[in-house]
């Protein structure tokens, strides 16, 4: 039996991906350690998820280990051998100011555990598709140099600009910026993706995500804005918008759009239609984004009541004043690939869900 491995998979996107992969009649294999709770407290475990899977997804095998561990990782990868067909890597730390916190933590379990799995997916199913979860912080804070106009509830791109239309495209640089620890570690792992594809001629992607969300988020305040802000509307807990006045804008992306995605790349590979040692923006783009005044408005007209929220003038290190990705380059090489979930539907797909979850 065809085999994925998905690292992460208690996460918002793991668990996603792995329901997908299952759908399309393969063996899931999960790892996850719910480093989550570690990073962000009790409230942020993904175990639930894990519990989940393990009773609704036919065949899942959950797999408790550290993507850090070595013996473990190329153990596993070498009991399916080249029964495995695909590597979906979506384990990180993922917070800018966790990673401050805790640097060595952060940079290993993102870079070094990338560099792992890489290395055991290279030993022992060099042919399958592997997929990294990068992220929009490998272009450091350069969204935050373009020229910006600001409007009542949010800052958008001067319509003058050649990204205004369509978003931010893979040309934007990832030099001479800050990019904040958890960017460093992600730039690295990406490049590592990369180089495996281009040096090793691996099957391998790296998809850079911006917000990445949906009602499977355990969402904190540090990590999860959209599902953080919609448990805090929903629950009565005060937020705190961080900078920018509220009006920082992020595109957003349903995990279930994501994975629709890996699945694609998956068999655009198996296809021999795809290109190894890549890397795409992917995101919401101008279908789904929303600046956070504005998704305070859309959780208080969905829950029905209003937020108490409260305003931190210190933005954070290496935040962006607005980002929307620019989809074409990755919808181009795999299939008109599109999302299907725009901000509102998103909203409410987390507050029904989360209504029973949280309390």
């Amino acid at each position: 039996m065809d085999v994925a491995v998905v690292t992460g998979a208690g996460g918002l996107v793991g668990a996603a991906t792995t329901r997908a992969f299952a759908a399309l009649g393969l063996q899931v294999i999960g790892i996850d350690n719910d480093m989550r709770a570690r990073y962000f407290g009790p409230d942020a475990s993904t175990r639930w998820a894990i519990e989940r899977l393990q009773a609704e997804v036919p065949g899942f095998v959950y797999v408790p280990a550290d993507v850090r561990d070595r013996q473990a990782i190329d153990e596993l990868f070498a009991n399916y051998g080249d029964a495995i067909k695909v590597v979906i890597h979506t384990a990180a730390q993922p917070s800018h100011d966790w990673a401050a916190r805790d640097p060595l933590t952060d940079f290993t379990v993102n870079a070094e555990g990338t560099l792992l799995v890489l290395e055991a997916t290279r030993h022992h199913c060099p042919d399958a598709t592997f997929v990294f979860c990068s992220t929009n912080k490998v272009y450091g804070d350069t969204p935050n140099h373009l020229p910006l106009v600001e409007h009542q509830t949010r800052l958008e791109l001067d319509p003058s600009h050649a990204w205004a239309e369509h978003g931010i495209d893979e040309s934007m640089s990832i030099d001479d910026s800050m990019h904040s620890l958890f960017g460093v570690s992600k730039t690295a792992a990406d490049l590592l993706v990369q180089e495996y594809g281009r040096y090793f001629g691996m099957h391998t992607v790296a998809v850079r995500g911006g917000c990445l969300t949906g009602p499977g988020h355990s969402g904190t305040q540090l990590h999860g804005f959209l599902a953080h802000l919609m448990r805090c509307t929903a629950l009565g807990i005060p937020y705190t918008v961080i900078g920018y006045g509220g009006k920082q804008v992020r595109d957003n992306l349903h995990a279930d759009d994501l994975a629709m995605a890996f699945t694609t790349i998956h068999d655009t590979f198996t296809a021999g239609e795809a290109e190894g040692g890549r890397a795409y923006n992917i995101g919401g783009g101008r279908f789904a984004n929303c600046s956070v005044l504005e998704a305070i408005e859309l959780c208080e007209q969905i829950a029905g009541r209003s937020l108490e929220w409260h305003y931190d003038d210190s933005a954070r290190v290496g935040d962006h004043k607005w980002w929307v990705s620019d989809t074409r380059a990755f919808s181009s090489a795999f299939r008109d690939w599109k999302p299907s979930h725009d901000i509102p539907s998103i909203l409410e797909a987390i507050h029904a869900e989360g209504r029973t979850r949280w309390t």
